[in-house]
């Protein structure tokens, strides 16, 4: 529904910028009003880690588009009445590039619905959080009266957050007519505060209210622009008999889906793995061999062909203490004749693949086809030098 703010007659009061209206009372507020909302929501998601999120009325899909870098969301669903926009939006929640790259740890499956919001579909059942921003001043009162049902007893989330103009804002704007021209109410704060506390009480959930868009100097008696609800459904979920018997009751269209790459895919993990295994193991191919040519140049004394005395120092890198000691407390790297051999153990002690969390016998077998292992599938092995290293020395 935060499209329509960008097509308002001038004489209709603007929920963003207010840019188009009489500059003698404008207001503007920094940052725009709809990245305020937005921001709301994102420290919800900072604070609370859902795994499941459903925008409904996304409208452009901007909410979703913010949210899907949250690794902590598995599914983000967005719903709204307008088909249209939801075909021209949804390439805009594909994974770029970079996200082939750097995968997720956690899979990410990202799906938009053609519906109404007040139309059970069972596959928005279960659900940690549900946003209904600049949402429910669109709706009729048929669609007002069932939309409490259907997404706080129906859907019943752990969490609702609803946000809706205040319309005792309203006379600070060069107008006094409602915010867009779609919007069926405009509700004061009491009239909001009335609706939410008796759908709370009715569907077991608390609410706090609160709000975005502060008010000029003098005018704090009128509130936030933007008033906003922050449901939390009460300990005991008493709409699970609902979920077993409506479970495949699905209405909605889907218009659009994707999923992201991410490490608890195998195939990704391998990506990863090996990627980031090779580029270790080329730097320390290198650094043995600079302690080899140092060695030459200083007249080499016994014991200095003891590999890695400080692993903190390799090649620029920085270690805390903590990855210092598990590198160390790790079997070293070592020759067999012209060949370099680096422990699995060694490799997994390094931090980029250590975050990895994967243990040496999956590592094993994840590497096995792309990599040279020692007979005991132990260690990695590479040559100590190769053709390249002499074109370099030669340049």
């Amino acid at each position: 529904m935060e499209e329509a703010e960008k097509h308002i007659p001038r004489n209709s009061v603007v929920g963003g910028n207010f840019e188009d209206v009489c500059p003698e009372k404008v207001i503007r507020f920094k940052p725009p009003l709809y990245k305020q909302r937005y921001q709301f929501v994102k420290d919800l998601v900072d604070r609370h880690e859902p795994k499941k999120v459903a925008d409904l009325g996304c409208g452009d899909t901007k909410l979703l588009k913010l949210l899907k870098i949250y690794p902590c969301i598995q599914l983000l669903v967005g719903v709204d009445i307008n088909e249209e926009k939801l075909h021209s939006n949804g390439h805009h929640l594909s994974p770029c590039l970079g996200e082939f790259v750097k995968p997720r740890d956690l899979d990410l499956t990202v799906t938009l619905y053609h519906g109404s919001v007040v139309e059970r579909d069972s596959r928005l059942l279960g659900f940690d959080l549900i946003t209904c921003i600049e949402l429910i001043e669109h709706l009729n009162s048929d669609d007002l009266a069932r939309f409490p049902e259907v997404v706080f007893g129906y859907l019943s989330p752990s969490m609702v957050v609803i946000s809706t103009p205040n319309a005792e804002f309203n006379p600070l704007f060069p107008t006094v007519t409602l915010r867009d021209a779609d919007h069926k109410f405009e509700w004061s704060r009491m009239e909001f505060q009335t609706w939410a506390l008796q759908v709370a009480n009715c569907y077991n959930y608390c609410v706090e209210f609160t709000g975005v868009g502060t008010p000029p100097a003098g005018s704090e008696h009128v509130g936030y622009c933007t008033q906003i609800g922050v449901f939390r459904k009460n300990s005991g979920k008493l709409a699970e008999p609902c979920v077993s018997r409506q479970h495949d009751q699905h209405v909605y269209k889907a218009v659009y889906t994707t999923s992201y790459p991410s490490l608890q895919q195998e195939k990704v993990l391998k990506f990863v793995l090996v990627g980031e295994l090779l580029i270790q193991v080329e730097r320390l191919r290198l650094r043995y061999q600079r302690m080899l040519r140092d060695q030459e140049k200083e007249d080499p004394k016994p014991g200095d062909e003891d590999f890695s005395p400080e692993p903190h120092l390799l090649l620029g890198e920085f270690f805390t203490d903590a990855e210092k000691a598990r590198i160390e407390n790790s079997p070293r790297p070592f020759c067999e004749g012209e060949k370099f051999c680096i422990p699995l153990r060694r490799l997994l002690a390094y931090p980029k693949l250590h975050r990895l969390c994967v243990e040496e016998e999956r590592m094993r077998s994840l590497i096995a086809d792309s990599v040279c292992l020692s007979r005991d599938g132990s260690a990695v092995v590479v040559d100590l030098h190769n053709s390249w290293d002499y074109r370099s020395e030669d340049n």
